[in-house]
């Protein structure tokens, strides 16, 4: 894709908008606060009694809402089959490219137990593809929410209790992607995606057509943060999870192992929830 206008111009760097989200709805509704609070909660909760890790297998079902302004947006079914493709082997840890990560890392690769599929059927039951497709006259969407309303432009979500609301549009000023952390209103929970940075295939561009972008937002939509705590430069912030160390900012590009240029432990630079650049290997 090509553009003369630097609002939507292919993304250079990793740029998500999950936490400008996150920090608006902390601002505006107090109905967030405290829902972000018992999700919290029941987190340790399930932590400590090991309920998680016995609930086995769960399959999503997804709904792809493509908003396009010009043909080329308007991408093919084949696209977004090679999204749902690449989430399933990421979060199953079958991943080709999982043979790259570091022997000091293997035994934290995980398989989450979650499966995504297109669903087959819309809100009244309907036969449905899973995939829904408007035109808009919006050039770019950024993190407002625009996108996920048919006045501003966008498409309206499905039931979010019953299916997770994917967004493919042009967003805008390089951002790839963003997601709405749970607790969040249910009118706009789930996922936007650039529709340069989402599946393999299409308008996919280097280097974020390995839908590995999705893969990131989809961990904010189940409740992980960056790695670095999102905390400035602090190194005090915390994502929550006890298998990454605390990390003072993001890495970028791509970072050579052992060396990390932003924390004394290099475990930060093989995680889905940090900012490098998407490659061949599966850290």
């Amino acid at each position: 894709m090509t553009s003369n206008d630097p609002s939507v111009a292919l993304p250079t760097r990793r740029k998500c908008g999950a936490m400008e989200v996150h920090r608006r709805l902390l601002t505006e509704s107090e109905a967030y606060r405290i829902a972000r609070s018992e999700i919290e909660n029941q987190t340790i909760e399930l932590e400590s009694t090991g309920a998680a890790a016995a609930r086995g297998l769960a399959r999503i079902p997804v709904v792809v809402h493509v908003v396009a302004h010009t043909p080329e947006q308007n991408i093919s079914d084949a696209q977004i089959a090679s999204q749902i493709e690449v989430l399933n082997r990421d979060f199953r840890a079958a991943n080709d490219d999982l043979s790259t990560v570091p022997g000091v890392f293997e035994e934290l690769v995980g398989d989450a137990q979650l499966e995504f599929f297109l669903a087959t059927a819309d809100p009244l039951g309907r036969p449905s593809s899973g995939i829904t497709r408007t035109s808009t006259n919006v050039a770019a969407f950024d993190q407002g929410d625009g996108v996920k309303f048919v006045e501003s432009g966008g498409a309206t979500a499905w039931p979010a209790e019953r299916y997770l609301n994917i967004w493919v549009c042009q967003l805008a000023d390089g951002l790839l992607g963003y997601a709405q952390f749970p607790g969040g209103p249910v009118a706009t929970d789930g996922v936007v995606i650039t529709h340069t940075g989402f599946g393999t295939v299409g308008t996919a561009a280097a280097p974020f057509n390995l839908g590995r972008t999705t893969t990131h937002e989809i961990g904010h939509y189940l409740n992980l943060f960056h790695i670095w705590g999102d905390d400035g430069t602090g190194c005090r912030g915390s994502d929550e999870v006890d298998d990454t160390p605390n990390q003072a900012g993001s890495n970028g590009g791509i970072p050579t192992f052992p060396e990390s240029p932003v924390t004394t432990d290099p475990t930060g630079t093989c995680s889905w929830t940090t900012w490098t650049t998407p490659t061949t290997r599966g850290w």
